[in-house]
């Protein structure tokens, strides 16, 4: 039995389908969604704003904020409270350095923009290769 999960979201519909399916089948768990607001670096233009924030942490809340809202309303359907964490960093690593406190990991399959995806590569699969827990990849 599953009483902790993390949940990685971002805005994309695989990632909620990860979170109802969390949700759905475990539904005496724990849940905590995991947001990962990208480095600051010259290749990822939203993530290169953030070096330019005067408080880099209350900026990744706030680009954090539509996804944990939306996280929000999903759990509120399935009368369940969720936890919120949001890292700035790489994704993957974000994701591996939370997943020894947890049970297992529920990732959707792929998400973010084709050139996120052409630049980071496939968290899914990466995470899926190298997470110390089971991991559940949702599509």
């Amino acid at each position: 039995m599953l009483s902790r999960i993390l949940v990685p979201m971002d805005d994309s519909e695989m990632a909620q389908r990860a979170l109802e399916y969390a949700l759905e089948n475990h539904p005496d768990a724990e849940i905590t969604v995991l947001n990962v607001v990208g480095e600051p670096s010259p290749m990822f233009g939203a993530a290169m704003g953030l070096a330019l924030e005067d408080d880099l942490e209350a900026a990744a809340e706030e680009r954090a904020k539509e996804v944990f809202d939306r996280a929000r309303e999903i759990a509120a359907e399935h009368d369940v409270e969720i936890s919120t964490v949001v890292r700035v960093g790489q994704p993957t690593r974000a994701i591996l350095n939370r997943a020894d406190d947890f049970d297992a990991v529920v990732i959707g399959s792929h998400g973010g923009s084709v050139a996120d995806r052409l630049y980071v590569g496939n968290v899914a699969q990466k995470v899926f290769r190298r997470a110390p827990v089971p991991v559940i990849v949702v599509r």
